[in-house]
């Protein structure tokens, strides 16, 4: 029988969505406008494929997931922040996310800068909450990893070079592979890797889910440029083309859509053998491989 990811995926995010309600302030706390806009960005929709992943890392290496929540919970939080920030108008300029109006549309960009400061902030001291179920050094180590994934190692640096290079003509496969990396890879890869050592993964299983996540990385940031030229508008919950019109460093644009659609499909199957130590209990992280090609949204 086929793994049913559809199922896996309804039934994780409303273990993720269930924990950050728990764990969020109030909307009616001070400053409530604050909290009014952090939860706004947060429950706004979202796949939460960066706490599932991690909450599946778990999963593999034979772990009671519950002892990651705080941990899943913290990278929706850091990845919300991003999407507020690159939402604004100094950035990506977009005024709809998910389908709705955008943080900085609803409540200012004043309020939606200090959103995303505050979500920053408050993903470590969620990730401080594992020691309630893992060894406190293990609890540091994931914490030097998340933060290494989101600075300018990471997350961060990899949207300076996006911003750099748009408009660039001399932007080559080398360069859009370092952004992305960068950009999207690094959160992905912390994810699983974060999650499997506050389990007590052994250095092959880590680096098995390294592997996987560097590959299910480009599968998922050229599977987006692509649908950004040609998928269907209502289900992404924003406009086409927002990458074209700023002149974006993207797979398509260096390679041609066809060489990066086979470029991503290639990537997943990779991902796919880098799980290959593992038994059933990494099924949904292989489920999740072919998803990143195959999404619609």
């Amino acid at each position: 029988m086929s793994f049913d990811l559809p199922a896996y995926l309804s039934e994780r995010r409303v273990i993720v969505d269930a924990a950050l309600d728990k764990y969020l302030p109030t909307a009616d706390q001070e400053p409530d406008n604050l909290h009014a806009s952090i939860r706004y960005s947060i429950f706004c929709g979202g796949k939460r494929l960066r706490p599932i992943l991690a909450l599946a890392a778990a999963d593999a290496v034979g772990c009671d997931f519950s002892h990651v929540t705080p941990l899943a919970c913290a990278l929706e939080c850091i990845h919300t922040f991003s999407l507020i920030h690159d939402d604004l108008p100094a950035i990506d300029d977009d005024a709809l996310r998910r389908g709705a109006p955008t943080n900085h549309v609803v409540y200012g960009e004043a309020m939606a800068i200090l959103a995303g400061d505050a979500l920053l902030a408050f993903a470590f001291e969620l990730i401080a909450e594992c020691r309630a179920f893992c060894p406190a050094d293990r609890v540091l180590e994931a914490l030097v990893m998340v933060a290494q994934a989101s600075g300018t190692r990471g997350m961060v640096g990899g949207q300076v070079s996006d911003i750099e290079c748009e408009g660039r003509t001399d932007v080559d496969e080398k360069t859009v592979a370092s952004i992305h990396e960068r950009k999207t890879g690094a959160l992905l890869i912390a994810s699983l890797v974060a999650g499997a050592r506050l389990c007590g993964a052994s250095g092959a299983q880590e680096n098995a889910l390294r592997r996987y996540g560097e590959k299910i990385g480009l599968a998922f940031q050229i599977t987006d440029d692509i649908l950004d030229l040609e998928g269907d508008a209502e289900k992404l919950g924003k406009p086409l083309g927002s990458d074209l019109k700023q002149d974006k460093a993207t797979y398509p644009k260096i390679l041609g859509i066809e060489e990066s659609r086979t470029l991503a499909n290639r990537a997943a199957e990779d991902a796919i053998a880098a799980l290959s130590i593992f038994d059933e209990k990494a099924d949904p992280l292989r489920a999740l491989a072919r998803y990143m090609v195959e999404r619609d949204n």
